[in-house]
């Protein structure tokens, strides 16, 4: 089911949405060698709940028979790990890249968005990942918009990274987002133009390119969770909550905050 937003919604959609991206602002304070993953999932579920949000993520129930629900406010995935890394002991390493998911629930609404950094002194050709990866992130909401159907947006995704030797990830996708953290339609990273559901104002979806250094394949590690890649290589994964417009997207979830933080320095990612 496709739940077109109102004006309404979308702005409280929005509103969630700033607090979320101050949340990862806070937490990519304090991304550097040293600190484990624990420590950022505090981190972010402070600010979440002293600015009044829910952590959208802690306490999803697990997908199959004996696994638990998801212990953090954070995914947190480092170098192969894709997506819906588990918080815990480890410590990052210089060289390390780590990606950081994160939904908010505030007055009934989810905002999703992540974004992947570099830990200190980062591998040039994993530099290369990380840009072609955000970049492709707002090709994708550059086609956001009544008149195109999601195969368009997939295929500016997909075209821009495997053009540049990457592979995109195709059994995980992007997803709506409203009263629920994760509603319809699919968002998928690949595609063909001109096929799909048709794009319409009033759709609210969280894209998100799951990208990886060598072959697409992932892997689930026995936790139930963990996504890797079967090559063991890097990935990378940033995403936007958006709302689709007549004439363009309105992006509801924001990087500002964290480019604030990782201006000129060895954090930012340009894209």
């Amino acid at each position: 089911m496709i739940y077109l937003k109102s004006e309404e919604e979308i702005d409280l959609i929005k509103a969630s949405g700033q607090i979320l991206g101050k949340a990862h602002a806070e937490v990519a304070k304090w991304i550097k060698p040293g600190v484990s993953t624990a420590q950022l999932d505090k981190i972010a579920e402070g600010y979440i709940r002293d600015n009044g949000g829910i952590p959208s993520f802690k306490g999803v129930p697990g997908s199959g028979r004996g696994v638990p629900s998801f212990p953090g406010s954070l995914c947190i995935s480092v170098n192969e790990v894709v997506v819906h890394g588990l918080p815990g002991n480890y410590t990052l390493r210089d060289g390390d890249i780590i990606s950081i998911d994160c939904g908010v629930k505030l007055k009934g609404y989810h905002s999703d968005s992540a974004y992947t950094y570099p830990v200190g002194e980062v591998a040039p050709e994993v530099m290369g990942l990380l840009a072609a990866t955000k970049k492709s992130l707002y090709l994708g909401i550059e086609k956001a918009r009544e008149g195109f159907r999601m195969g368009d947006l997939s295929y500016a995704i997909q075209s821009h990274v495997e053009r540049l030797g990457y592979s995109v990830v195709r059994e995980l996708v992007g997803h709506g987002v409203g009263r629920e953290l994760h509603e319809g339609p699919e968002v998928p990273n690949y595609g063909a133009k001109g096929k799909g559901v048709a794009l319409k104002t009033g759709m609210v979806i969280a894209i998100e390119p799951m990208i990886n250094l060598g072959k697409r394949g992932i892997v689930q590690e026995a936790d139930g969770w963990t996504i890797r890649t079967t090559d063991r290589k890097p990935s990378a994964h940033f995403e936007h909550t958006v709302a689709v417009g007549k004439t363009h997207a309105e992006i509801l979830t924001t990087f500002q905050y964290i480019e604030e933080v990782t201006a000129n320095s060895s954090l930012m990612v340009n894209a």
